[in-house]
């Protein structure tokens, strides 16, 4: 690990692409965690409009991930899609601090926010472009090492925006916090001087849809159903958690917050621990033995009947969630080796997909069980995720 993270930080890039993922994050930790008490109880939305803004938040999310990758994979550079890309957040957010309205968040959750939550996948494509063609475990370790920089703005962010808001009467100057986090994205990738050494080839020539047919092949969405069942455990987890902590287990929300922030922590150091694992074991083994810790977590959290015990299983909790959340973005990014930017966005299509499922694993435990029985149902999704990629690329994949 110290040597992958003086390699990030001897790379302009690298070191841009990580500093930019931080404020990327602090947007997001900063507004996620108030969205419907601003769009619901400060501006009077009612509980089935919101939900159909967020809906459709997420589906635009997909769909500019997926074209400002293709686009940038087309005009072989990276930096001015950043740029353009961070400005809608800062036309978004601002936009909702200054003039705070339910039309106003409609628009910005609708159109500029998603297009700016598409900076996540367009960064890692950078990083991609600035790894290829070193050794395997190194892009592993480096895609590992920027992705606990975006951990570590949700463990810092959150603290400190609700200590700044304590007591205020309004959740809208988190959107303020957001915008100015989104104005630093914009600086640090406009005032980098330079494109990237190592740039993608210039696709101009070649028909725009061409990028699309990437998307054709049955493997690919096969792959991508067994790693949104994986993800998916993690929303389930953020669903069920508060309603088993503050329910059967007797605790409080405070409790809830607690552990939250606890495993939020343990996830850094955990992925430098996977990080170190790739580098003896196939990748695909240690997502798959990541991911079965999640398994046997989420199985053990749907019998507390303590607060204690949650208290417990935050290690385990927390070595779960580095796996899933920092290995498979390397699995993700491969399905399309030759298009960085297309590749990339597949982390965009997952976090869907997986809230999807998510949604719906949830929509059925609690139709047939209670919330215990719902945590133990997404572990045997999860399972099911583990038995798939092993069953797809577990003998034959490449190291």
């Amino acid at each position: 690990m110290p040597k992958t993270l003086s390699l990030v930080y001897s790379n302009p890039v690298l070191r841009l692409s990580a500093a930019g993922l931080f404020f990327f994050g602090f947007a997001g930790a900063a507004t996620s965690p108030y969205l419907s008490i601003i769009g619901i109880q400060e501006l009077g939305m009612t509980d089935r409009a919101y939900a159909m803004v967020i809906l459709l938040g997420a589906l635009v999310s997909v769909v500019a991930s997926i074209l400002i990758g293709s686009l940038a994979d087309r005009i072989g550079s990276f930096r001015v899609s950043l740029m353009v890309t961070s400005l809608t957040g800062v036309i978004g957010f601002l936009w909702v601090y200054l003039l705070p309205s339910q039309s106003s968040f409609t628009i910005a959750k609708i159109l500029f926010i998603p297009f700016f939550t598409a900076l996540n996948p367009l960064i890692f494509a950078n990083v991609r472009v600035q790894i290829v063609g070193r050794p395997y475990q190194e892009m592993v370790s480096v895609n590992s090492a920027v992705r606990a920089v975006l951990s570590l703005s949700w463990v810092l962010v959150p603290g400190v925006v609700g200590a700044l808001l304590a007591g205020s009467s309004s959740m809208l100057p988190s959107f303020l916090f957001a915008g100015l986090a989104s104005l630093v994205c914009v600086s640090l990738f406009s005032l980098s001087g330079h494109e990237p050494e190592a740039v993608v080839a210039n696709r101009r020539s070649e028909p725009f849809l061409k990028a699309f047919a990437a998307f054709a092949g049955a493997g690919l969405w096969i792959r991508l159903l067994a790693i949104s069942l994986i993800t998916a455990m993690m929303h389930m987890c953020g669903t069920v958690l508060p309603l088993i902590i503050t329910g059967q287990a007797g605790g409080t929300v405070s409790d809830v917050g607690l552990l939250v922030g606890i495993v939020a922590g343990l996830e850094i150091v955990f992925i430098i621990f996977w990080s170190y694992v790739e580098r003896v074991l196939p990748h695909v083994v240690t997502l798959v033995i990541g991911a079965a810790v999640y398994v046997v977590y989420l199985y053990l959290l749907g019998h507390v009947s303590e607060p204690w015990q949650a208290y417990a299983l935050t290690p385990v909790a927390g070595l779960g969630a580095a796996a899933i959340i920092s290995v498979p973005i390397t699995y993700l990014q491969n399905l399309i080796e030759d298009r960085p930017g297309v590749g990339s966005s597949l982390i965009s299509v997952n976090m869907f997909a997986s809230a999807g499922l998510g949604a719906g694993l949830f929509a059925l435990g609690t139709r047939f069980t209670d919330y215990s029985g719902t945590a133990v149902l997404s572990a045997a999704a999860g399972l099911i995720g583990c038995i798939l990629v092993l069953a797809l690329d577990g003998p034959k994949r490449q190291r």
